[in-house]
């Protein structure tokens, strides 16, 4: 039985935080998913010259935006928009789900496309509020208990909010 491991992180240097102990734990970068509003018209995202954004300039390029190397290992970063809600930056197999039928049944809502993934509406909904304002999903498809615990410690670890785990809809739309 495949899960999804789910979590908010504040910001960007937060979710790279989480994203770099994932990979070193030895989770793919076909696992991990990251979805985040694009802010490229804001300073949320500006390239700091004591990041490692020069490292990812290839998915800055790509997306819009400067973020570090470590997002830059996610399989399929790129822009995304969601009808009626607005642009994202998203990675992983999220990014697929979302760009595919997720979106179709969402109904112009960042929520009805999180329910499409498989997350219960309540939280779904809590998730749409954090990541409209400004917050990352973070998400780990995994199929073992010991993984599943690995990847809340991880979350934990880095104060991540709201840490759940679902039954995963599939996501390889």
């Amino acid at each position: 039985m495949t899960k999804a491991v789910f979590c908010i992180a504040q910001n960007v240097e937060q979710t790279e935080i989480i994203v770099s102990d994932l990979k070193t734990a030895g989770f793919s970068n076909n696992d991990i998913s990251v979805l985040f509003p694009d802010k490229t018209t804001t300073k949320d995202f500006a390239h700091e010259k004591h990041t490692k954004a020069p490292e990812g300039a290839a998915i800055g390029g790509a997306v819009g935006i400067s973020t570090g190397a470590v997002l830059g290992w996610l399989a399929g970063i790129g822009s995304l928009a969601i009808p009626g809600v607005g642009p994202f930056i998203a990675a992983g197999p999220i990014m697929g789900a979302l760009s595919g039928a997720a979106v179709g049944a969402a109904a112009g809502s960042l929520s009805g496309a999180l329910i499409g993934l498989g997350i219960p509406e309540y939280e779904a909904k809590r998730y749409e509020g954090k990541i409209k304002g400004g917050s990352a999903l973070i998400s780990v498809h995994t199929s073992t208990g010991e993984a599943i615990d690995q990847v809340k410690k991880i979350f934990e670890r880095a104060h991540a909010e709201d840490i759940s785990s679902t039954e995963e809809a599939s996501v390889n739309a």
